[in-house]
């Protein structure tokens, strides 16, 4: 079913509607001309209509073009919501008809109020109940919470028993499908019926960014529990490669010191904040995902990772050199594993500093801070940036007197020195490397391990590779399908709302080129102005996730482009080719209106209504293109 704005373009004549306004028009071929109902302009026809793709674009004075719902803003002074009803209400389409009912909102509205009262539930067990009395000793006695930061987080206790929460909360008029769907209770595997997920536990409330409960954390308070920690299960609020421990309370902190620290578990988070260090996230026992690196981009720009200090630690450190992230079994306590190569193409892509916090043998952040707080603010100072930490760290565990042990530091930690992006920052550490192990720059430079080629030299420009050699090497990227300029729009929208980074990077590359910043002037149709109008709002804000404001203030049809925007498959893609795509949609949108503007200028070169200069402007301003998009590659 097509959605109201494309019935409403498809009812609507552009040019009976530009003619009603008053624009009298003549045709050109397949399009219209006129002088332009928006400045004094009396001597050159520069207005001109298309009637077969719906849109119009002054050559004068103005430079604005768009479809029918930008004409009748601006010609009526409307906003989109207005012109959409003004406009309906002329096609004889009926909104009410392609207004969908929230029921899928109100639905989540109704999971988020179950999960804030089981928070109560479960909190007021804790701090009231007889049964509650070990978990609360637990947090005082052992883990030295006071009741301050108990209240603060919202911490509580799951009672024993197969039901007693589904019981309680169907007293309180829940469906048991409800508490399914949030996670609280599990289907039996054998006959009718559901059970606690969490019986006899410690409860960790965990919410979003903006601080609505979405699962919880949960710690055995027996021994005989073969899992310590469990989390809910995967639901339609939570999903726990997506969120980050603590981010809520951390979130005003790490803004304001530019710095974030990840640490292992949730006690972790909790004890250092109540020592006054609050900007401390934790993942939820899974690797680190982009995900949450791009949730703490929106507030950091240093990241430091507090490791595990034990010795299994260190190895699963190392150990994971060359390997892939895992993910942790779900209900599973696991250690995240730390991945230096992929940590450094996230710092790249990011823009981010990340660094490694070593702790001391035997002591996790919150032990640490509660017999010495001060000394958490020293190891902080002295975290490492991650090349650095992996040879250091390797070093300290092999003689380096012997030839072979050089080799095999050489081995593993020159892969890492060729990721890093700064040609400076990557000459500082084969420096550092070339010291360490009393060997020249020039013998690293070259080393070439047996079986390996050797380390890629950085050159500031390749070759322009063969037209083979690139069908075969082009980076898979979702395209834009079609080459109307609605698809291009469409495309760049799906981008920018799937990495904030997006809008950044496009907006560098384009500067680089001396093609000027992505503007809402890129956009023709009216829908996408504003789209792109509420994705910038949303980046220039901090107070909210940017995601979170889009669809907070996303109006109803803007809702439907924004739940098509998160459909969009591009979670295989790289990030950089993700910019280079969008990067070269938008020189495309910009070359076929240059492309029009001078067909246009050409007809009125040779009818005398326009300067030879102005035509050579357009040339130039296409020959700009021309040259981005060939020097970023992006004209297949």
């Amino acid at each position: 079913m097509p959605s109201a704005v494309d019935e409403i373009k498809a009812r609507i004549d552009i040019v009976d509607l530009v003619t009603e306004s008053g624009v009298q028009l003549r045709r050109s071929g397949r399009n219209y001309t006129g002088f332009c109902p928006f400045h004094e302009n009396k001597r050159t026809p520069s207005f001109a209509v298309w009637p077969e793709t719906g849109t119009w674009y002054c050559f004068g004075e103005c430079g604005e073009g768009g479809d029918v719902f930008s004409f009748v803003m601006k010609k009526q002074g409307m906003d989109f919501r207005e012109a959409l009803e003004y406009l309906a209400e002329k096609a004889g389409v009926d909104l009410a008809a392609y207004r969908r009912e929230p029921a899928a909102r109100q639905a989540h509205d109704h999971l988020y109020a179950l999960l804030e009262e089981a928070t109560l539930f479960y909190h007021n067990l804790l701090l009231h109940s007889p049964a509650g009395a070990e978990a609360l000793r637990y947090l005082r006695e052992e883990r030295g919470l006071q009741p301050e930061t108990i209240e603060a987080f919202g911490l509580g206790y799951a009672p024993s028993g197969w039901d007693n929460t589904l019981r309680h909360f169907q007293q309180r008029g829940y469906k048991a499908e409800d508490l399914l769907a949030v996670g609280l209770v599990r289907q039996r595997q054998s006959g009718a019926g559901h059970y606690d997920t969490f019986r006899h536990r410690l409860m960790i409330p965990i919410r979003d960014v903006r601080g609505r409960v979405v699962g919880f954390g949960a710690r055995a308070l027996s021994a005989e529990e073969a899992a310590k920690y469990i989390n809910s299960p995967q639901t339609a609020l939570f999903n726990k490669s997506d969120l980050l421990y603590g981010l809520y309370e951390a979130r005003r902190a790490i803004r304001q010191d530019r710095q974030a620290v990840i640490v292992e578990g949730y006690m972790d988070v909790i004890g250092l904040h109540q020592a006054g260090y609050r900007n401390a996230v934790a993942p939820m026992g899974t690797a680190l995902t982009s995900s949450q690196f791009r949730l703490l981009k929106r507030f950091a720009r240093r990241v430091v990772l507090a490791l595990d200090p034990d010795e299994a630690g260190r190895k699963a450190i190392l150990r994971g050199l060359d390997a892939a992230r895992s993910l942790a079994a779900e209900d599973q306590e696991q250690q995240p594993t730390f991945n230096p190569r992929g940590f450094l193409r996230l710092e790249s892509s990011f823009g981010l500093d990340l660094r490694v916090l070593s702790l001391p043998e035997g002591q996790d952040p919150d032990e640490l801070v509660l017999a010495d707080a001060a000394r958490w603010e020293t190891l902080l100072a002295e975290a490492r940036p991650i090349v650095q930490y992996v040879m250091e760290t390797l070093a300290a565990e092999e003689d380096l007197a012997d030839p072979r042990a050089k080799a095999a530091i050489a081995r593993r930690v020159l892969p890492l020195i060729y990721e890093v992006v700064d040609t400076v920052e990557r000459a500082g550490y084969l420096q550092r490397l070339a010291r360490l192990l009393d060997l020249s720059e020039e013998v690293l430079l070259t080393y070439r391990p047996q079986g390996q080629e050797a380390a890629p030299v950085r050159r500031r420009r390749s070759p322009r590779p063969s037209a083979q050699t690139a069908r075969r090497s082009a980076p898979v990227t979702p395209r834009p399908r079609g080459v109307q300029p609605e698809a291009l729009e469409e495309f760049v929208l799906n981008a920018l709302y799937f990495a904030e980074e997006v809008y950044w990077q496009v907006n560098q590359m384009l500067a680089e080129n001396q093609c000027g910043h992505l503007e809402a002037g890129d956009f023709e149709q009216a829908l996408h102005r504003q789209a792109f109008l509420l994705l910038l709002a949303a980046q220039e804000q901090i107070e909210t996730d940017w995601r979170a404001y889009v669809q907070q203030h996303a109006d109803p049809y803007l809702q439907e482009a924004v739940d098509r925007w998160q459909r969009v498959p591009y979670e295989a893609v790289s990030l950089r080719d993700l910019v280079s795509q969008t990067c070269r949609t938008i020189l495309q949108l910009r070359r076929l209106r240059v492309d029009r503007e001078i067909d246009e200028k050409r007809r009125l070169l040779a009818a005398g209504q326009v300067s030879l200069n102005e035509f050579q402007q357009l040339a130039s301003r296409r020959a700009r293109i021309d040259h981005a998009l060939a020097e970023k590659d992006m004209s297949s």
